[in-house]
């Protein structure tokens, strides 16, 4: 590859603002230095790389490949940037973090406030959705790691995969639901009332589903569907709808007086959590750091 990074630059800009325009200005040039740079990365590569129309430019497919490269190939610049600030002064630099709600209050908050205690003068992001989202981040190189569960597109000769926490899942209800005032409750009890779940794809959810045919019953459950802890917190205080949790995050809520477990066996089981990461990339010293104390965590906490 011949490419220049300012080429480079110039690809990932016209694939996020699909003109040229406010590519060239994105970067500072003018409107006919861009040209000329784009057409001096299309001959070194010798094939069209943007189609122009009347509003704006699209990638062709061979367009399409080298702005994944040049989006690539940035992140990797800018890690590499932190590594050697990280040499040169300490600990410093950013760390990004994609998280399943179930690892924050065994894993990820208890890790963290220990991390920030050791290395302050590190940036700390934490994004939370479901595990194919974080997943899907993490092949972006938009997140460093992420702790959650492999899905079925996911294999360990792409992903470094580590087992870190597994625990049980719980069904959780307002503390005042009706259905705390039953002596008995039954998986068929529970078919009846609305849900809240995570959306489709995520594995607490289909195993979920699967679960309840596989026990007989064949019923279309009343699902309002969000990956959100906290809308989800909120839901079920305002509202007798159930929903599942990690028994650890629903004792955490429980504690606060603001959800209680229901006595019954979900027909569910899903995969611990796991510390994933990409093979083909080079964590940065922040990240590294932080994986040895998610480590020091994960044996010492309780399944």
């Amino acid at each position: 590859m011949r490419l220049r990074t300012r080429q480079l630059l110039l690809l990932e800009a016209l694939g996020r603002e699909h003109n040229l325009g406010r590519a060239a200005a994105a970067l500072g040039m003018s409107q006919p230095a861009a040209t000329r740079l784009l057409q001096q990365a299309e001959d070194t590569v010798g094939v069209p790389l943007f189609t122009r129309l009347a509003r704006g430019m699209e990638p062709t497919p061979s367009g399409e490949v080298l702005v994944r490269f040049a989006r690539q190939h940035l992140v990797d610049f800018r890690v590499a940037r932190e590594q050697m600030t990280a040499l040169l002064s300490g600990l410093r630099g950013q760390l990004r973090v994609g998280s399943v709600p179930g690892a924050l209050p065994q894993l990820l908050g208890p890790a963290l406030g220990e991390y920030k205690r050791q290395h302050p003068q590190v940036a700390v992001s934490v994004l939370v959705e479901t595990s194919d989202v974080m997943l899907g981040l993490l092949e972006r190189g938009e997140v460093d790691l992420v702790l959650g569960r492999p899905t079925e597109r996911h294999f360990d000769d792409e992903l470094a995969i580590e087992q870190l926490l597994a625990e049980p899942q719980v069904a959780v209800a307002r503390a005042a639901h009706p259905l705390l005032q039953q002596a008995g409750i039954a998986l068929a009890d529970l078919v009846s009332w609305p849900w809240i779940l995570q959306p489709p794809g995520a594995p607490q959810r289909s195993r979920f589903e699967a679960g309840l045919r596989e026990a007989g019953l064949h019923v279309r459950l009343d699902i309002t569907e969000t990956a959100s802890t906290v809308a989800t917190t909120v839901l079920l205080e305002a509202s007798d709808m159930l929903a599942i949790m990690p028994a650890s995050l629903a004792a955490h809520y429980a504690r606060l007086g603001l959800l209680q477990v229901l006595p019954v066996e979900l027909p569910l089981r899903v995969p611990p959590i796991h510390l994933m990461t990409r093979r083909q990339r080079e964590l940065s010293p922040a990240a590294l750091g932080f994986v040895e104390v998610l480590r020091g965590r994960a044996t010492g906490a309780t399944p």
